[in-house]
């Protein structure tokens, strides 16, 4: 039985991987959602590809709930390492500032520093739609310093509009 599931799932996999290819995105501007901070937080986020290979990023999240309040707001940059045939493999980091609030210690601030690595694909008639999933090690001081392994799960992946 287990045999057969693996078969399945293989199959699954080949299946999906031929509705997928990489794109090219020289100066485009990308427009979404992604959530990659210390304090989970979903964000706007945009994306700027200068040229096919680099492109600088920028996030800002905001929740305002009373006694629990948390802000965040980063930039950074991505190099694509390889363009595959079925996505864009990068590594880049982030710079962020980061603002939360609990009811039994109050307000903390304090900054992050992100060194991550990601694929992002687009599907076979959504050229315009890039869906990312990043990981990597991160560097925060918000209430403690700490490091940090951090890693997107595929329900929480970023999804970028491009224009």
């Amino acid at each position: 039985m287990k045999l057969h599931k693996k078969i399945l799932a293989v199959a699954i996999v080949s299946l999906f991987s031929s509705f997928v290819f990489a794109k090219e995105m020289p100066q485009r501007l990308g427009i979404g959602i992604k959530d990659n901070t210390s304090e989970s937080l979903p964000s706007l986020a945009a994306i700027y590809h200068l040229n096919g290979l680099t492109a600088v990023t920028g996030g800002i999240g905001v929740d305002t709930k009373k006694d629990n309040s948390k802000f965040q707001l980063n930039v950074g940059v991505r190099h694509v390492i390889f363009h595959e045939n079925q996505l864009h493999y990068y590594a880049g980091g982030q710079l962020g500032l980061v603002t939360f609030e609990d009811p039994t210690s109050g307000k903390e601030n304090g900054f992050e520093a992100n060194i991550l690595m990601g694929v992002e694909f687009f599907l076979t008639g959504l050229e315009n739609i890039g869906f990312s999933i990043e990981g990597g090690l991160g560097l925060s001081s918000v209430k403690d310093t700490r490091i940090r392994t951090f890693a997107d799960s595929p329900t929480r992946a970023g999804i970028i509009f491009y224009f």
